[in-house]
């Protein structure tokens, strides 16, 4: 495991900044523009037809601190409800569709959980929390993870054995919530990897125990404030891109059409801040979270992590990120790329080794979930890996 003590520059001094994201071109990147045009057209391509892979999408994109692709296509807003008897979206009027910009917001989902994790590994930096602490030393009201040892690292790499979610959303109110939360017994053995939404709910409660803050401040005071991330936020969200028409039975709530709110029901059961779910973000906002890891945790003057913690963060199996996982990063990984996706459609991939960034964010769940398809995912990582080989 990588050393806990950051590595400092010559002289035993930190790096006073870090190179600030610019707009450039391919070549000012050492990436191949055929290869991105490529990507920037099959992109727009997913937003297109009757029943497209998404209503509107964004892909930001890059190598070092340059941004050498920043797309937008189709549109933020484009139904006004859901049929349920045919499943097919009802198209707004022209006039009254959004048009997707490269500014618009997205709701992260899942993306959310790698800010919860770095917010945890500054914890881990600063000493006030162990990575093999048991969760049980912080929260000894939560009977079922004290009796069964998981351990913060557990909750980190998914393998607590925690089942994938629970129905908080059904509870009547937040002690029912809690109550659940706290009876919840390992479905598998710890250890065992196991994607679940509550861990990040129990490493959300293990930090707001121990810091005596709440998450969305340990995220805007941590993250997103040092790092000028302004466009990063808990919601309510207004000029978001729109998510479902949220109804049973192919959803968890009766909500009607979702813009600027929390798509995930235990999310927003839980008033819009939590550990799992619940971020807004644009893609510019996210490529800064991104360059701010290839660099070692600095961004301009800014210093979020000590490199050898970002080490920590991104190494296999990775503590919140998922490393290597070609069935999204498609040829970008196999070779240490990290990164995570979002059931609405988003996703972001670094690549330490080529020292590219790919973050595309898409409403796939608008005007209806369905069956995931990551397939566009894995192809637009493989035009940039192979815009890295071809420049």
């Amino acid at each position: 495991m990588p050393s806990l003590e950051p590595k400092r520059g010559a002289g035993g001094r930190r790096p006073l900044s870090a190179p600030r994201l610019r707009a450039g071109t391919p070549e000012r990147a050492g990436l191949d523009p055929t290869e991105l045009a490529h990507l920037a057209d099959e992109v727009r391509a997913l937003t297109a037809g009757p029943r497209p892979w998404a209503a509107g999408a964004v892909v930001v994109a890059g190598r070092g601190p340059v941004i050498a692709v920043a797309e937008a296509a189709g549109w933020a807003v484009r139904y006004s409800s859901c049929d349920p008897g045919t499943g097919a979206g009802v198209e707004l009027p022209p006039a009254a569709r959004v048009p997707m910009t490269v500014d618009t917001p997205f709701d992260l989902a899942s993306l959310t959980k790698l800010f919860t994790s770095v917010a945890a590994v500054q914890q881990i930096e600063r000493g006030t929390l162990g990575i093999d602490a048991r969760v049980g030393a912080y929260l000894p009201e939560f009977t079922a993870a004290a009796q069964h040892d998981i351990t913060v690292r557990q909750l980190l790499t998914h393998t607590s054995g925690l089942r994938p979610e629970l129905p908080l959303y059904d509870c009547p109110d937040d002690t029912a919530r809690l109550a659940l939360l706290r009876a919840e017994a390992p479905l598998a053995e710890p250890g065992t990897h196991l994607y679940s939404d509550l861990n990040m709910l129990l490493l959300q409660c293990v930090l707001e125990r121990t810091t005596g803050l709440t998450l969305d401040v340990l995220i805007e005071d941590g993250i997103t404030r040092p790092l000028g991330m302004t466009a990063t936020t808990f919601g309510p969200c207004p000029g978001a891109a729109a998510t479902e028409d949220q109804r049973r039975p192919w959803a968890k709530a009766d909500r009607g059409m979702l813009r600027g709110v929390v798509h995930d029901e235990n999310a927003w059961a839980l008033g819009g801040v939590a550990g799992h779910a619940s971020l807004f973000s644009t893609g510019h906002d996210l490529a800064v979270f991104c360059r701010t890891l290839l660099a070692g945790g600095s961004y301009g003057p800014a210093r979020i992590l000590g490199p050898d913690l970002v080490e920590l963060l991104l190494t296999a199996p990775g503590l919140g990120f998922a490393v290597d996982q070609p069935w999204f990063m498609g040829e970008l990984s196999g070779r240490g790329a990290a990164g995570h996706t979002g059931f609405t459609g988003t996703s972001l991939v670094l690549d330490p080794a080529t020292d590219t960034f790919l973050v595309l964010l898409a409403n796939t769940v608008h005007p209806r979930r369905r069956p995931p398809d990551s397939r566009p995912r894995a192809a637009t990582a493989t035009r940039l890996a192979r815009a890295v080989r071809g420049a």
